[in-house]
């Protein structure tokens, strides 16, 4: 018997390297206003946030006031850059498509970019199929992550207790969206990877487990005890 009744993962750093891209093209407009923000702060303030959440940081360092054509034309530029570079995440391909195959095609990608960008880039690394029907993005909820919004809603769609879940995340913002929904939340963190976090971190936020090769995920996630009432794992003996 499977621990959980669905998987709902993330999107951008766990299916798909995409952060390096957004964030390139997020901190060249940013120079473009004045603010020669380094790589590592453009990680540190925006990655794994809605960026719409965070105009007033664009606004304190530069001095202008976001508008909608500046959000429209970052996203142009960001989904134009992806359509000519992204990648998966190494392993998630195969992971996500086992992950489908244990659970009965009970998973989702639940995001919190634009439903646009999820699947311009499932459909890039050839993701689209397993995922198909299954997209939500935080773009569309009344809160955007850290709130459970849109973990709630994926798992509503499915037929699941958001208890009985496993959420597969790469950032705080993301570990504690899916903590806040009653969900075990898994922290992805690659070694040496500028675009994610250190296994403490997510720890910190809530993650139950950390793991840092996604080719590992199938079999940790079939592996697990169940989790307990309340959603609280219960201890790897």
């Amino acid at each position: 018997m499977l621990p959980f009744d669905a998987v709902l993962f993330d999107c951008d750093g766990v299916l798909v390297d995409s952060e390096h891209i957004t964030n390139g093209v997020l901190r060249l407009m940013l120079h473009e206003l004045g603010w020669q923000v380094s790589e590592a702060d453009c990680f540190r303030l925006f990655v794994g946030r809605a960026l719409r959440d965070e105009t007033a940081v664009i606004t304190a360092h530069t001095g202008f006031t976001v508008t909608d054509e500046w959000l429209e034309e970052f996203r142009k530029r960001r989904n134009d850059a992806l359509t000519l570079d992204l990648l998966p995440i190494p392993g998630a391909v195969a992971a996500a498509r086992e992950v489908d195959r244990l659970y009965r095609g009970q998973l989702a990608c639940a995001s919190g970019a634009d439903r646009h960008k999820v699947e311009l880039q499932l459909a890039k690394v050839g993701l689209d199929a397993v995922f198909a029907g299954k997209i939500f993005s935080g773009m569309e909820t009344p809160r955007s992550k850290p709130a459970p919004d849109v973990y709630l809603a994926a798992a509503a769609a499915l037929g699941v207790d958001p208890a009985r879940t496993a959420v597969i995340e790469d950032t705080p913002t993301g570990v504690r969206a899916g903590v806040a929904a009653g969900a075990t939340v898994f922290g992805y963190c690659p070694p040496g990877s500028l675009s994610h976090n250190p296994p403490q971190v997510l720890l910190d936020a809530g993650a139950a487990h950390t793991f840092p090769d996604m080719a590992g995920l199938p079999a940790l996630l079939a592996a697990l005890p169940a989790p307990r009432p309340g959603g609280s794992p219960r201890p790897t003996p």
